[in-house]
């Protein structure tokens, strides 16, 4: 059983930085794909950015050259930088994780809320 906890979510102004954290327990990060999620009322969920083989990333078209996700091994805990935020970033951002032959993820926080102001 793996277990994620998200935090650093908060407000910013547009333009602005946030990191968020994701500790992990259960497993060691570097043996699961790490995802980030986000979700905005009334809309799907969607695919922020993801980690995977301990070094291979993946981005969303809309986050690209914004928002970098990394892991410390050493604190079990995967991380997303966020910079020049926009309003439309604004959401419940989540923490996914799965091994590696699994389809979907079965393992999630319970989020964490990002708000960006204009």
């Amino acid at each position: 059983q793996v277990q994620l906890k998200e935090s650093g979510g908060g407000l910013v102004q547009a333009g602005g930085s946030l990191r968020l954290s994701c500790a992990v327990s259960g497993r060691t990060v570097s043996t699961l794909v790490l995802g980030w999620f986000r979700q905005v009322p009334g809309k799907e969920r969607e695919f922020v950015a993801g980690i995977y083989d301990g070094a291979d990333t993946v981005y969303a078209e809309p986050v690209k050259g914004r928002f970098a996700i990394a892991l410390d091994a050493a604190k079990n805990t995967v991380y997303l930088q966020m910079h020049s935020l926009k309003p439309e970033d604004t959401a419940v951002y989540y923490c996914a994780a799965k091994w590696r032959d699994n389809s979907d993820f079965p393992w999630w926080g319970q989020g964490t809320q990002v708000t960006v102001s204009s």
